[in-house]
């Protein structure tokens, strides 16, 4: 989370949150780029006696609706529900103006259900991909994403994201009953879990690469400590803890280490933790704030915040050499950097005279554009395919969800009705 001023966050990092999320968090898209992609997802046929407890096609739409790149077609102005590519006319689809369509159909099986589906494109009246999938029947929505996510890469080349998770921190009620909740959702807010329930606050969640460990702080011995998340096994362990702050906890990418900051020598630092020897490395040595770590893609070098100028900015430091470099150059204030995984934008809250925004920066131009217009906006993190920013932000008064895309052309809030909602976390794909 970006707190206002920075010294706060590095001596509390946050035991202020107004949160509280129980309902799936809901995604209302604000704006897409000017010339979407129009494409019809055809109501998938079902040959069982019982309705599905899914709805397959539904759920494709969705995902491609929120990605703000198509625009679907109404389902009540299809003039048909063809199944097979025999029982499409592509003269109506052509004059209804889709540039694709996707088709499919769903049978009962032995062991469960399988969906057979059908890509097409309409100009042509080529067929550009064909799937059947077996399914056990109790993962229909893994199903549905795994068909947006392969409709999504045919149609625009770039990797789908609809199949990974996010993490986010919720709390319920005030005073002594709140109760803090960190939770794992589809990257649709669907089928939300608590992973951890405690009655003290718990922070900047984090995964590793390999997408099966969560690493967070949580106040619940009274003092901030980080803990490791088993996702698979549910094991639970809490690393070497060190006298005063312990926080914002960073994996490296083979997730041997934690970059994570201390102020066990006076000063909020960056160290490298070995997680496999336990060995401390300190990374900074500054009477400035140094913190909000975060990896380069290839492990070579730490990005994090630091007011050693004054004013927050976000710098990198060589991991071997101790090499530092300043990034971030426009503006006053500039903190909790995050890369893409080919390194070459940095997203980050930016602030300028109407408020906290997210910004991306080109580090081979040095370009920074401003992408989001509210006020209040913090806690940026990317999609694994670096298409869209989740960042935290206010609406009407509550916190919300809500992301963006890179080039600032597509806007979605995650909103949720029963109360705020805080830290997000993008899963890497989850293969």
């Amino acid at each position: 989370m970006v707190i206002k001023k920075i010294q706060i966050l590095s001596l509390l990092l946050i035991a202020t949150f107004s949160l509280f999320a129980r309902a799936e968090l809901q995604i209302v898209v604000d704006g897409g780029v000017e010339e979407p992609t129009h494409i019809a997802v055809v109501p998938f046929g079902w040959d069982g006696d019982n309705a599905l407890a899914e709805d397959v096609s539904a759920i494709i739409a969705n995902d491609l609706r929120r990605s703000g790149m198509f625009k679907l077609m109404n389902e009540e102005d299809m003039l048909s529900s063809p199944e097979r590519e025999d029982q499409i006319f592509f003269r109506d689809w052509r004059i209804s103006g889709n540039d694709f369509m996707l088709i499919g159909s769903m049978q009962p099986t032995a062991n469960g259900i399988q969906a057979t589906v059908e890509l097409f494109d309409i100009l042509t009246e080529k067929k550009i991909w064909s799937q059947t999938i077996d399914s056990a029947g109790s993962d229909l929505r893994d199903i549905a994403h795994y068909i947006a996510d392969e409709v999504f890469e045919k149609i625009t080349g770039i990797r789908g994201a609809f199949s990974t998770k996010v993490v986010y921190v919720t709390v319920q009620g005030l005073g002594p009953a709140r109760k803090y909740r960190l939770q794992m959702a589809d990257s649709d807010g669907a089928r939300a879990q608590t992973i951890l329930s405690s009655n003290e606050p718990i922070l900047s969640p984090t995964w590793s690469r390999d997408g099966k460990k969560l690493a967070y702080v949580s106040f619940e011995t009274s003092r901030p400590a980080i803990y490791i998340q088993h996702l698979a096994s549910g094991k639970r362990q809490k690393i070497q803890s060190f006298k005063g702050l312990n926080g914002a906890p960073a994996w490296n990418p083979s997730g041997t280490k934690l970059a994570i900051v201390l102020s066990k020598d006076g000063n909020p630092e960056i160290y490298v933790l070995d997680l496999q020897t336990g060995g401390l490395d300190r990374m900074t040595r500054h009477y400035g704030i140094d913190t909000e770590p975060t990896w380069s893609p290839d492990g070579q070098s730490i990005l994090f915040t630091s007011d050693r100028a004054g004013r927050p900015q976000i710098y990198q430091i060589n991991v071997a050499s101790r090499e530092l470099k300043r990034l971030t150059f426009k503006g006053s204030y500039n903190s909790r950097g995050r890369l893409t995984q080919d390194g070459r934008f940095l997203t980050m809250v930016h602030q300028d005279s109407s408020g906290y925004h997210i910004a991306v920066q080109d580090l081979k131009t040095g370009r920074l554009d401003v992408l989001t217009n509210s006020k209040d906006d913090e806690s940026p993190t990317i999609s694994p395919n670096g298409v869209v920013i989740m960042y935290a932000t206010k609406s009407g008064g509550r916190g919300v969800l809500a992301g963006v895309s890179l080039d600032g052309k597509i806007k979605f809030t995650m909103p949720n009705s029963s109360g705020d909602v805080r830290e997000p976390a993008w899963s890497p794909f989850l293969d």
